[in-house]
């Protein structure tokens, strides 16, 4: 094991004697001919919030795609809840609890609002949350019930991508850069559901330019380069790391 890949492992959690949730191994991944991740070691227990930083290509949003099997090929260690998922295909993979949002969210333009959020089944566990239970959480929803996805603002459509998934009964939810070009008081709403979802029991890892909006949120953060994890820590070691997080992402 390397010197990075030790540290990852030892890095702090939020609850010691929660259960893995999510662990990978020496995780490469390739699109095409392109060698993307090589050698991604990181873990989140049951209940976390971890947060992936890194420079834009640094690799965070094709790990979250890697664990969803939705990249070329793949050669490591994906486990969910225990369960050995590196050769799993990814229509397979929601039925182990695991729920992705894209950056593009994916809404269908020609589909209602509502026909957005009861499009994908319920498949893992004992079912999603309910539609009553979404509208509650994202009212704006259910004042636009009716209304086409392509007439559904930026952060409409971002609520409904993440009440979409919540619907199926993943309790792993993958979200790739949710707050992304919204207005303030948006971004102010998706952090109160991360907060809501964490003290549900769900475990989220999210991939984040957005700094300010991530830093209050995150249980613990990675940071990837090049498709490696170069540094992992704890939020209540936040304020020590500012030099050596200046220096990887940049800012």
């Amino acid at each position: 094991m390397t010197a990075t890949a030790a540290a990852v492992a030892d890095a702090p959690a939020q609850d010691a004697a929660a259960p893995l949730a999510l662990q990978i191994r020496d995780l490469h991944a390739w699109y095409g001919e392109s060698h993307v991740l090589h050698g991604v070691n990181l873990e989140v227990r049951s209940g976390e919030v971890v947060t992936l930083l890194g420079r834009n290509g640094a690799g965070r949003t094709t790990t979250l795609r890697a664990v969803m099997g939705l990249t070329g090929a793949r050669r490591g260690s994906i486990r969910i809840h225990g369960k050995e998922a590196i050769d799993t295909p990814a229509h397979r993979i929601a039925h182990l609890g695991v729920g992705y949002c894209p950056e593009e969210r994916g809404i269908y333009a020609s589909l209602s609002c509502l026909e957005n959020l009861m499009l994908p089944p319920r498949v893992a566990g004992e079912g999603g949350m309910s539609v009553d239970e979404i509208l509650q959480m994202f009212p704006n929803l259910r004042e636009r019930a009716s209304s086409p996805g392509m007439r559904l603002s930026g952060g409409e459509q971002q609520m409904l991508a993440v009440g979409r998934i919540l619907r199926t009964g993943a309790r792993i939810l993958l979200l790739d850069e949710i707050s992304e070009g919204l207005a303030p008081v948006i971004v102010h709403k998706l952090a109160d559901m991360v907060r809501t979802l964490r003290a549900r029991g769900f475990t989220i890892v999210m991939v984040e330019q957005n700094f300010r909006f991530a830093a209050p949120l995150a249980d613990r953060f990675y940071v990837l380069e090049h498709g490696q994890v170069v540094d992992a820590f704890a939020a209540t070691e936040l304020a020590s790391r500012t030099e050596r997080l200046n220096e990887l992402l940049g800012v």
